[in-house]
């Protein structure tokens, strides 16, 4: 979304809404220098100290990394994922956690309330993670796998739990990353057909220990990484 001059009343909380709605549509994406604070004021037209509040609030929220004599960056694309981030660091141990918590009970609920149009988009993403893994296509089998365990979560039709999931979607993004091999053809993908196969038959019990099982092994490994 174009930037534009904000009215002359609550300038400050006008321009954290106009910062954070161009790093959400990805004007700016997650890494990538925002312009100058001279820029900014010339593009919203106020003043230096309105634009420094500004980002100083956002970069507390999590989403901008202010970082001396080079630039602000952007650090994630909200404030949930930049709590997350800030919070766990390199912690990969405590996201996993946190995944855990949110989808055993996003598996049981997809359980509750899939519909037809909900198990035909998991079978889509799953055919397509399986089949990166398969091509070695790292990248593809990342954001795929992301993009399953956000449509399990969605199945489930509870609007709170979806947004606060949706909201770490860089965190999950890069736990997948790190808990999977560069080189898919010497590994073996873990195999999530059981959740998928647990949501279709309505079955929340065996959809939550299909969702905690994986998490689990993967916390495991984290705690003993020869394991």
């Amino acid at each position: 979304m174009p930037l534009a001059a904000p009215q002359r009343s609550g300038l400050v909380d006008q321009v954290i809404g106009q910062l954070r709605q161009a790093i959400r549509h990805g004007e700016w994406p997650v890494g990538e220098r925002i312009p100058t604070e001279q820029e900014l004021v010339t593009t919203l037209g106020v003043g230096r100290n309105t634009i420094r509040e500004a980002v100083r609030a956002l970069a507390h929220s999590g989403l901008l990394e202010v970082r001396q004599g080079d630039g602000t960056y952007v650090r994630a694309t909200s404030e949930v994922s930049g709590a997350v981030r800030r919070l766990c660091g390199s912690q990969l141990r405590e996201v996993l956690q946190v995944r855990r918590t949110l989808e055993v009970e996003g598996a049981a609920l997809a359980a509750h309330e899939r519909t037809e149009a909900d198990l035909e988009l998991l079978a889509t993403l799953l055919d397509r993670r399986d089949r990166a893994w398969a091509d070695g296509d790292f990248t593809a089998f990342v954001r795929t796998d992301a993009e399953f365990h956000l449509a399990v979560v969605q199945a489930g039709h509870n609007t709170l739990l979806t947004e606060l999931y949706r909201g770490l979607t860089e965190v999950v993004t890069a736990s997948v990353a790190t808990t999977s091999q560069a080189d898919l053809s010497k590994a073996e993908a873990i195999d999530h057909r059981g959740i998928l196969d647990a949501i279709a038959d309505k079955d929340p019990r065996r959809a939550s220990e299909q969702a905690r099982g994986f998490l689990d092994e993967l916390i495991a490994r984290q705690t003993d990484p020869t394991g």
